[in-house]
């Protein structure tokens, strides 16, 4: 049975949005690259990729339906069905995962009474579990509409929650204040965050992430352990020796002691 046409906006709607999409292609050489914007242009409308933004993106494009579905489907950043105006993401990657990702996870769906991807029932929240956002030395980390929220708990997860229903201001550890759902995807796609302050707003990645950066600038600072929880944890004193014996330099010969290499006596020998 052929599939029904999509519906069409409205003509005020539809005029709006042609006029933002001509904005976007604009920026790009080739007019299907604007794709992925145009996707967050027609979710910010109703705060999700419905048959009519793929039509509207197809039809502004010059794609088919399929290839605007098929780029729709595949990214989890676009929303096939309606959700909540705050996406509640727990990180339940690795690090954050042994850290607590997990219990944060289970506590909140008991918490708000819905699974993963599910909304709670007054449209505020939509819960899901998320993979690494690239921010493990903050671990365990929940994210809310993309921003940052650092070092959680059970317990900090939960007042948060309760504070974007009951419509309570929530500021992100780090990055752009918060805004709802169909805002974050209208930015998302291209459009300058109109508030004040934020493109100001800014953050930058912990100690633990920037070991390796300064390591690699030949930077080298005391050897010491830092808990971004706790700050008032004394600092540990500098080891006199290596930390594990894969730490110091050796020989390749001695890497590994059953099956040491012998000096290369030359080809065919």
């Amino acid at each position: 049975m052929p599939q029904m046409p999509a519906p069409e906006y409205p003509a005020d709607v539809r005029a709006r949005l042609e006029a933002d999409a001509a904005e976007v292609i604009a920026r790009y050489p080739d007019s299907r690259s604007a794709l992925l914007p145009l996707l967050h242009l027609v979710q910010s409308e109703e705060g999700h990729v419905t048959r009519t933004g793929m039509q509207f993106c197809a039809d502004v494009l010059g794609l088919t339906t399929a290839e605007v579905t098929a780029v729709a489907t595949f990214y989890s950043m676009y929303r096939r069905r309606p959700s909540g105006d705050y996406q509640v993401g727990v990180c339940t990657n690795t690090l954050c995962a042994v850290l607590g990702g997990d219990a944060i996870f289970a506590a909140l769906r008991e918490h708000l009474g819905v699974g993963n991807g599910e909304t709670t029932e007054d449209g505020k929240v939509t819960l899901e579990h998320i993979e690494c956002n690239a921010a493990c030395d903050f671990a365990p980390v929940v994210m809310v509409n993309w921003e940052f929220f650092d070092n959680q708990t059970v317990e900090s997860a939960k007042r948060l929650v309760d504070d974007l229903r009951a419509g309570h201001e929530v500021t992100p550890t780090r990055g752009a204040p918060l805004c709802d759902f169909k805002q974050t995807a209208r930015i998302l796609a291209g459009f300058p965050d109109p508030r004040p302050g934020a493109t100001e707003a800014g953050g930058s990645a912990g100690p633990a992430s920037l070991a390796g950066l300064r390591l690699a600038k030949g930077e080298r600072g005391p050897d010491t352990i830092v808990s971004p929880r706790h700050p008032d944890i004394p600092a540990a004193k500098p080891p006199t020796t290596h930390a594990s014996r894969h730490d110091a330099p050796q020989q390749s010969s001695a890497s590994d002691p059953h099956h040491p290499a012998g000096p290369v006596t030359g080809e065919g020998e």
